[in-house]
């Protein structure tokens, strides 16, 4: 494992100038800005927001059509924070069935094909460009930096495996090594993995643990019904992403890791976008998204009032996400931050939980494991994923026009490959997929007690799980 230092001023550096990404660049202003008061943050936004609208009417026919319909075409050098409420609201599927008309694929550096499955189970494939790539790295490193995190130094990713799960990238192997990066496969939860991810994180002795909420927790709670005794004393922080955090898995992480537990929020879409600080604040990531919070109407809600957040992300030249209905429930503070910074505030983030899928081997995967299988499926407009028993699984797809036989021989064969070929696995083609009667959408639900994947100690995670359902989600 190479110094902090060599990581942090050449490993890391060198790899974004090879990938032309203004990563360090950005990270400096960052630095800078956040201290900046909140009318100079808001400036900062208004400024932003008028080049990501010029560079949306000039390169994205879409978005063109609209800026010119709200007037706003003749006056885009000098748009406000205000002038944006003027332009409609983007959907998810205005994302999808416009993406065409959308992109900006000759941006600057280049742009990437990513997809994401969201929270809400319909497949988005989109595309974005260095900039959002640098600007997600960038915010994350300021955010450590909260936390006595630098950038290199040794950190745990408990996180998703790629698809192809035969493969073993190499490079990859060996880039996250001269990062400092130990990353531990998510999707493969067994109580045996896990009690080798626990002494590789000892032999690691990290700074900083990254990984889903959820398989966090579960890796905490399988450190105390075993009675490890971690001794981390370089370990600042572990921060939960990817998925609601709940109190009761806060606690698990922090009594086990011995560390406070720092809540992120984002999405593949959307981006890295606030993250909790020493003083338990949930910080915007304001310099590179506006986040309004609106009602049912579309109507902006009093600070301190619960609605949907909506996000344009301002650096989202690529493919912009411009006034995007993002289906979590925020509430903003009309509290500073108690540091000083002029970033806004997030009272509370309520996001969508998931379940666990379980193997006939008793490995526990997130549900992400499935999710990336399904969401990658040109001809996939809508999916639910639902584990009946141990080796039988359910799936309903709402298919659209590009659905064909191979289509669906991806969905059986990634599937196969994820599961294991002694499971059944039944696909059912409708029109729709209603939500829960809790007005949720669950896109991964399994109905296989954690009894019979873990030993019996571990069903006190999922029990807990089950029992904070309905609970709500406080960073």
């Amino acid at each position: 494992m190479p110094s902090p230092w060599v990581s942090r001023r050449l490993v890391y550096p060198l790899q974004e100038r090879l990938l032309r990404r203004p990563t360090f660049a950005y990270l400096q202003k960052l630095g800078r800005s956040q201290w900046l008061g909140r009318a100079e943050v808001e400036a900062l936004q208004g400024r932003k927001l008028a080049a990501l609208l010029g560079a949306a009417l000039q390169h994205s026919p879409w978005h063109a059509d609209r800026i010119r319909a709200a007037g706003l075409d003749s006056r885009i050098g000098s748009a406000t924070l205000e002038d944006l409420r003027r332009l409609p609201l983007m959907t998810r599927e205005d994302a999808r069935v416009n993406g065409e008309r959308i992109r900006w694929m000759a941006v600057p550096g280049g742009a990437a094909r990513y997809n994401t499955g969201g929270s809400s189970g319909e497949p988005l494939i989109f595309y974005f460009g260095r900039s959002r790539q640098a600007s997600d790295a960038a915010g994350r490193m300021r955010a450590r930096r909260w936390w006595g995190v630098e950038v290199g130094d040794p950190e745990v990713y408990l996180w998703g495996a790629p698809a192809e799960l035969a493969k073993t990238d190499r490079i990859k192997t060996i880039r996250d090594g001269l990062l400092n990066q130990l990353v531990l496969n998510a999707f493969a939860m067994s109580a045996e993995a896990m009690d080798r991810y626990l002494d590789a994180i000892q032999a690691f002795r990290p700074r900083c643990i990254y990984g889903y909420a959820s398989s966090v927790a579960l890796l905490a709670a399988r450190a105390l019904a075993r009675g490890r005794r971690l001794q981390l004393p370089e370990l600042r922080v572990v921060c939960a992403t990817g998925e609601p955090l709940y109190a009761h898995q806060r606690q698990l992480i922090g009594e086990a890791f011995g560390v406070p537990v720092a809540n992120e929020f984002g999405s593949r879409d959307i981006g890295f976008t606030a993250h909790e600080t020493p003083r338990g604040q949930m910080l915007l990531m304001s310099e590179s998204i506006v986040l309004e919070i609106l009602d049912e109407a579309g109507h902006p809600v009093p600070v301190g009032t619960l609605g949907e957040a909506v996000a344009t992300g301002l650096c989202s030249e690529a493919q912009p996400f411009i006034r995007y209905r993002t289906g979590d429930m925020v509430r903003l503070s009309p509290e500073p931050c108690g540091d000083g910074r002029g970033l806004h505030v997030l009272a509370e983030v309520v996001g969508r939980s998931t379940d666990f899928v379980v193997r006939t081997d008793g490995t526990m995967m997130h549900a992400l494991s499935v999710i990336y299988v399904l969401r990658d499926v040109d001809g996939v407009a809508q999916f639910r994923f639902i584990q009946h028993a141990l080796r039988d699984v359910e799936v309903v797809v709402v298919p659209n026009a590009h659905w064909s036989e191979a289509a669906r021989d991806r969905v059986m064969s990634g599937l196969a490959q994820r599961l294991g070929t002694d499971v059944q696995v039944r696909l059912r083609l409708v029109d729709a997929i209603p939500i829960e009667a809790s007005g949720k959408y669950r896109y991964v639900v399994s109905h296989v007690p954690a009894q019979q994947a873990l030993e019996p100690e571990l069903a006190m995670l999922v029990a807990a799980r089950t029992q904070n359902e309905s609970a709500e989600v406080r960073p």
